[in-house]
């Protein structure tokens, strides 16, 4: 599968937030601070899970109508892979 420049971007700022965790431990910054940064991490990469998912959907969904196919299982599987990341 590709990933769009989008996501890939995401991913790149996931990372330096994670980068700057690392420093802030090694800092030894106040733990609020610390699990306030580990949060907007988790949200990021949730919600970049979430368009992942909902983007391969949408390009399977297109493949299979241009097969005749139904949609029904790749609905279940996305929801399956969502509910399995929480």
């Amino acid at each position: 599968m590709q990933y769009e420049s989008d996501v890939k971007n995401r991913v790149k700022r996931i990372e330096g937030q994670v980068r700057g965790l690392m420093k802030m431990m090694e800092e030894e910054k106040d733990c609020r601070e610390l699990v306030t940064q580990m949060s907007a991490v988790r949200n990021a990469l949730d919600r970049t899970l979430a368009l992942i998912v909902s983007q391969n959907l949408e390009r399977c969904i297109r493949e299979e109508k241009m097969d005749g196919e139904s949609s029904g299982d790749l609905v279940k599987e996305a929801v399956d892979l969502l509910v399995k990341s929480r």
